[in-house]
Formats: structure tokens, sequence, C-alpha cells
């Protein structure tokens, strides 16, 4: 089972994301979609949705948290990081933008980063939740946002007359 996972997406979901997250078995948002307008476009991806509630989606009716299980691991896909991670074989998180992979304990913390907004020097990421269904392993791949790039504007040059 493939599963994409993104976060913080805050009103942008970059079309190279939404390509590369299309042939997903299923998509897991953790939390900061902003608006209803980038929630509809990660559910219009195709791939089933699982979404949480991050602290800046004022108005959408999503869950603080939820607890899945896949392949006999247990995931909780939570916004904000507890002080204490626990309760769960794996616990996923957004808010910080910055991508992590780390054991906490016995419970292995994942944060794919974000979509659109960087912090910390970390660059714009989502990530590719693996699982195994015959053995569970899982395997978490962070995979790198192109930069989006703007058009050049032309430049002038102002010419000047030596004397």
């Amino acid at each position: 089972m493939r599963i994409a996972v993104i976060a913080d997406t805050h009103g942008t979901l970059p079309p190279s994301v939404a390509s590369q997250i299309s042939v997903a078995d299923e998509i897991w948002h953790l939390g900061d979609f902003c608006d209803h307008t980038t929630l509809d476009a990660v559910r219009k991806v195709g791939p089933p949705v699982e979404a949480i509630f991050g602290n800046n989606d004022y108005g959408l009716n999503l869950s603080q948290r939820l607890l899945l299980e896949r392949a006999g691991k247990t995931f909780l896909l939570i916004h904000i990081p507890p002080t204490r991670p626990g309760g769960a074989d794996f616990l996923l998180h957004g808010h910080t933008h910055v991508p992590r992979d780390e054991m906490v304990d016995t419970t292995r913390v994942l944060n794919p980063g974000s979509t659109s907004k960087a912090n910390k020097g970390a660059p714009a990421s989502w990530a590719w939740l693996t699982i195994d269904e015959e053995t569970s392993r899982v395997d978490w791949v962070i995979q790198l946002v192109p930069a989006l790039r703007t058009p050049a504007r032309p430049t002038t040059r102002a010419s000047t007359k030596e004397n």
C-alpha cells in the first residue's frame, strides 16, 4: 500500500504534487488546508483522503485526530505534535513545516514537511509512506516539491551618455 502524506498546504496544492500523489492508494493530509477550495482540490486528486483539522482550518469540519490501522500497524494522525508521543506505532504530524523521521520511545514520529511553505531552511516537501501488507514493513521517503518558477521579467537598462 502506497500512501501520499501531505501537510500544511496553506491554500495551495502545487500541480506537480497533485500529479504525483494521484497514483497513491490513499492520501493522508495532516492539517492546515486553510480553506474549502484546497480541501476540495485534494479530494479531487482521486485516491481516498483521510484528513485532519489544523490550527488554520477555521470553518472546516474535520477531526482533530484520526487513529488508523493498516497491515497490523497503528497510525495516529494529528496536526500539532504532542510533547510525549504514544498510543500508536506511528505518529504523523504537520504544523512545523519541517520533515521528520524520529523514534520517540516506541513510537516512530513522522512529518512530511509543507508542500507550500517550507520552514527553518527545509525545502517544500511531502512523503510516500509505503506499507508492505505481507510483512508490515513501513518505509518513509520524503519527496521535494520543485520550486515554483515565475516567468522572468524583462529587464531594462537605462542608457547613459558620457560627455
